[in-house]
């Protein structure tokens, strides 16, 4: 048996608008993440591994990096050009954070929006209509009288009152993945059972390659999470940036909307941010100050991430 060690990488830049993910794509392929392979006896270690072929392929460095997780569930991996020939691929999932989008000369690379992978994980203009609409009634006939079912349906989605938790990004992929509602659940299913590929609903968001979708779901996790307790934030900001900026780029991450007053107050008992004394002007609006992030202070004292509410639903 031929086993693949390779590397994926979730590699985020985020504007105001929303997160953008690097993606790949072959011709007549669905877009995937970067995706290469280990070599044991050239590559020291894995992020240097991986930091060496994101250069080679992007052109640009990546800065903040970190180990998600390892994916290897047997039937969701489908067949890769760095993995041709191969019984199984085994891939280690790593987060890399990078304030800019950079410029991409290599075909078929391209920043996307992650909603556009997970269109139901943007709550900024409140709950999504595609819930009600598409996913609870599919999902609910799914369920049926199965108690435990019916719960998870009801706790992920925020159901007959439940709150909307945000991190939990890969447990509602998951469970959309096990009712049979994504496109990669048809397309697995169908690989398994050497059958033809069923229809599947291509609204609920855009299919990803391999297994793609259920890393990069696990990304969006991660981060979101991370932004309560750690100042990650700030790997993703330029060196210099308006608290406004900083708000936006917050509710572009957790997909939900910040009480402005509430998110300022809450920033200033961190010790995070300072004034950097120069001002930003914009046409026809008051001068904004620009502030920058205070890296001492994580040698001062222990810190947490940024303040995100629970959304009412």
């Amino acid at each position: 048996m031929t086993i693949v060690l390779g590397l994926s990488a979730v590699i985020v830049a985020v504007g105001e608008d929303a997160p953008s993910v690097l993606t790949t794509r072959a011709p007549g392929a669905p877009a995937g993440l970067p995706f290469g392979p280990f070599d044991p006896a050239g590559d020291r270690t894995l992020e240097l591994s991986l930091r060496r072929w994101v250069r080679d392929q992007t052109g640009f460095d990546i800065g903040y990096v970190e180990q998600l997780y390892t994916f290897g569930d047997r039937g969701r991996e489908a067949p890769l050009p760095d993995a041709a020939g191969a019984d199984r691929v085994i891939s280690v999932g790593y987060l890399a954070l990078t304030p800019e989008r950079a410029a991409l000369d290599q075909p078929g690379a391209a920043w996307a929006d992650w909603y556009r992978f997970f269109p139901y994980e943007d709550w900024r203009g409140g709950r999504p209509a595609l819930i009600d609409r598409e996913i609870a009634p599919r999902l609910r006939k799914w369920a049926g009288a199965d108690a435990t079912r019916a719960t998870r349906v009801r706790l992920a989605f925020a159901l007959d009152g439940a709150p909307w938790n945000e991190e939990r990004t890969l447990d509602r992929y998951e469970l959309l993945y096990e009712a049979g509602l994504t496109p990669e659940a048809a397309r697995d299913r169908a690989r398994y059972r050497g059958s033809a590929l069923e229809d599947t609903p291509a609204a609920l968001g855009d299919p990803m390659t391999s297994d793609h979708r259920r890393i990069l779901a696990t990304a969006m996790s991660r981060l979101r999470g991370k932004l309560k307790y750690r100042p990650v934030v700030f790997e993703l900001m330029p060196e210099r940036f308006t608290l406004l900026h900083l708000q936006r780029v917050v509710e572009a991450i957790s997909g939900l909307e910040l009480h402005k007053q509430n998110f300022r107050r809450l920033l200033d008992r961190t010790g995070l941010v300072e004034g950097a004394g120069i001002f930003e002007t914009r046409t026809g609006g008051r001068p904004a100050e620009l502030f920058r992030f205070r890296r001492e202070t994580l040698q001062e004292r222990p810190v947490g991430g940024v303040h995100v509410p629970t959304p009412r639903t």
